[in-house]
């Protein structure tokens, strides 16, 4: 048996993959982040599957679930919010399964930010305006950052930037990309993306349309992603055409 981390997608019971579904239809236990995941997508799973929220367990807890289920010959699915390349905790608990022998595979999931992008209609990259991405989060209450990976410095880029785990230090989180975006800068805020409950808000780095004023009237503690940059306009200042897709290139 192999136990199979699995990327959820953001939400939407229809926002998976063919293989996802599959896993899950297969599967005899799976282990989901109760805090993140939308019930429509357990719908995907057999009647009698176990079910285990992980969400008040610890990685041992979770690992010696599926080190247990692997040892009684049953399918595991440990499903992830979004996909499982960001901040899953793949590598804590990969390691963990390597230790006791155990082999595991990985099949990605729609990522949440791409599901905020999509939801307002927002691409992240415009030529001659942003065509990086920087996906990062803050520290609070939480592990370290590494010291060379200081918001200010990626800001310092101009890039698009997509802050995880961040909802609830958005006023100060805003305040530090002032120098860096500009007050009118646009930002969008998108909590529990394609699930019930989804809340989309638009506004800028500061002033009278401060994004902070916003999610603070709204109440978003968390489940929710930021989007920073100038792409996100509604008709970027700077913007030009794809040289991809231009007439003149020769093809």
């Amino acid at each position: 048996m192999t136990v199979h981390f699995v990327g959820a997608g953001p939400g939407a019971a229809d926002l998976i993959t063919l293989r996802t579904a599959r896993l899950l239809s297969e599967a005899d236990v799976v282990l989901y982040p109760g805090t993140y995941i939308d019930a429509e997508v357990l719908g995907h799973c057999r009647a009698e599957a176990r079910l285990v929220d992980t969400q008040r367990l610890d990685l041992d807890q979770i690992t010696a679930a599926m080190v247990e289920a692997h040892a009684a010959g049953l399918d595991v699915v440990r499903l992830t919010s979004g996909d499982p390349s960001l901040y899953s905790a793949l590598h804590e608990q990969g390691r963990r399964l390597d230790a006791a022998g155990v082999p595991w595979d990985v099949t990605p999931g729609v990522p949440a930010y791409a599901a905020a992008a999509a939801l307002v209609g927002n691409e992240l990259t415009v030529p001659l305006v942003a065509q990086s991405v920087v996906l990062t989060r803050t520290q609070a209450r939480s592990t370290a950052m590494p010291e060379r990976e200081s918001l200010a410095a990626y800001a310092a880029t101009g890039a698009t930037l997509v802050l995880h785990l961040a909802i609830t230090r958005t006023r100060e989180l805003m305040a530090e990309l002032v120098p860096h975006y500009g007050v009118d800068c646009p930002v969008v805020v998108v909590h529990s993306a394609t699930q019930p409950g989804e809340v989309v808000l638009r506004g800028t780095v500061g002033g009278d349309a401060a994004i902070a004023d916003r999610v603070e009237a709204a109440g978003l503690r968390q489940a929710a992603v930021i989007l920073v940059g100038p792409a996100l306009a509604e008709r970027p200042n700077g913007a030009c055409e794809s040289h991809l897709y231009s007439a003149e290139r020769q093809r």
